[in-house]
């Protein structure tokens, strides 16, 4: 393997180890919602190219898969609970490990975040408590208000944690190397962490330790299905995407992460900044808390480049940065990054939805592209 151009990346190309694997580097695929799953919820023909062509990535983590029929919250997004589905991955998997990467499913659950038209028999659906979200979401006619949820039962709850776990044991059936849970971006775990989108008065609810219970639970869960050292953690604990208020969330925060440290997992992908949303230096404290009182392998998203990621992990920021819209329009980021190569910009107008335009059909680095 050949030396970066710029001595200063060289901690990007670095080997890291994530439970019982070796991750090749530290620029690692972040998980891209592209719309583009059949009516099943099996992936497309396309996924197994678009996959394979990013298997440089030190770990790919993939879009965001539901667990159930219930946790669908946007049109052509896949599952990973039915047979059919966890077959069809299977073509993906074995395209990444056959070019040489390594794969991760995220499994999601969009709580709130969702539409009746999107739900089993048009039903409302679930949140922490009955409260709607001021966001949208993208169906069938475009995108639509979310619908006014239900609060969860606490009867319900055994039920959903055991959808996890079904679907991390799918997950591994289907060849991936692991699974990543989706606790972040506003969705069903993270509406349970933050105080705006959980007012139950149960135990799942009320303090700080009552509302990481139920994230907690499921990680657990799903650690003890697959093994702890093929299960990474998304948060995003000072983000405001799909109407979260990250006011009184530092000490859920640091709840869940001291609960989850316990357990021996593959990481933690903690969100540092959404594009176009300020940074505080209060985010930037509980940040600085999370990273110090996490004893694993931790991974930073947010608006890094190269240098700027090699400067983190060389500090001991991060171990492990994931980059998102870059890996759409640049499959050999890596080598990109390695060579010194200009980037290729995104058609964001292909980012949801549609063929192979745009997915696909971005082309390689060339030797004109090359600095050096």
């Amino acid at each position: 393997m050949t030396s970066p151009a710029d001595p200063a990346l060289a901690d990007l190309f670095a080997p890291l180890q994530i439970g019982p694997f070796e991750a090749a580097n530290r620029i690692w695929m972040a998980p891209l919602t592209r719309n583009r799953a059949q009516p099943d919820g099996t992936p497309t023909p396309l996924a197994k190219t678009y996959y394979s062509q990013r298997a440089g990535a030190g770990l790919i983590v993939t879009e965001a898969t539901t667990i159930n029929p219930g946790a669908v919250g946007y049109i052509a997004t896949p599952g990973i609970y039915t047979d059919a589905q966890t077959a069809d991955w299977r073509a993906v998997t074995d395209a990444v490990h056959a070019a040489g990467g390594r794969i991760f499913s995220q499994l999601w659950h969009v709580g709130r975040i969702s539409h009746t038209s999107l739900q089993p028999d048009g039903q409302a659906p679930v949140a922490p408590s009955a409260i709607a979200a001021k966001a949208q979401t993208f169906a069938a006619e475009g995108f639509v208000d979310t619908s006014p949820p239900r609060a969860l039962e606490a009867d319900e709850i055994p039920g959903l944690i055991a959808d996890f776990r079904h679907a991390a044991r799918q997950a591994i059936a289907a060849g991936f190397d692991g699974v990543e849970v989706h606790a972040a971006n506003g969705y069903l775990l993270d509406q349970f962490l933050h105080p705006n989108a959980n007012t139950r008065t149960d135990a799942y609810g009320g303090s700080a330790e009552n509302r990481a219970r139920l994230p907690l639970e499921v990680v657990a869960a799903v650690a003890e299905e697959v093994g702890a050292g093929r299960v990474g953690v998304r948060l995003s604990p000072t983000g405001t995407f799909n109407d979260m208020d990250p006011t009184g969330i530092e000490d859920t925060a640091r709840a869940f992460v001291a609960g989850i440290d316990t357990m021996g997992l593959a990481y933690l992908h903690v969100v540092h900044a959404f594009p176009g949303a300020e940074v505080t230096d209060a985010h930037r404290a509980l940040m600085a808390d999370l990273r110090r009182d996490w004893s694993g392998v931790y991974v930073a998203n947010g608006d890094f480049d190269a240098a700027t990621a090699a400067a983190w992990i060389a500090e001991g920021r991060a171990d492990a940065i994931t980059f998102g819209r870059p890996f759409i329009s640049n499959p050999d980021l890596p080598e990109r990054f390695r060579h010194g190569a200009a980037l290729t910009p995104p058609d964001e107008s292909t980012f949801y939805g549609g063929d192979h335009r745009g997915y696909t059909d971005y082309p390689p680095m060339t030797e004109a592209a090359t600095a050096g």
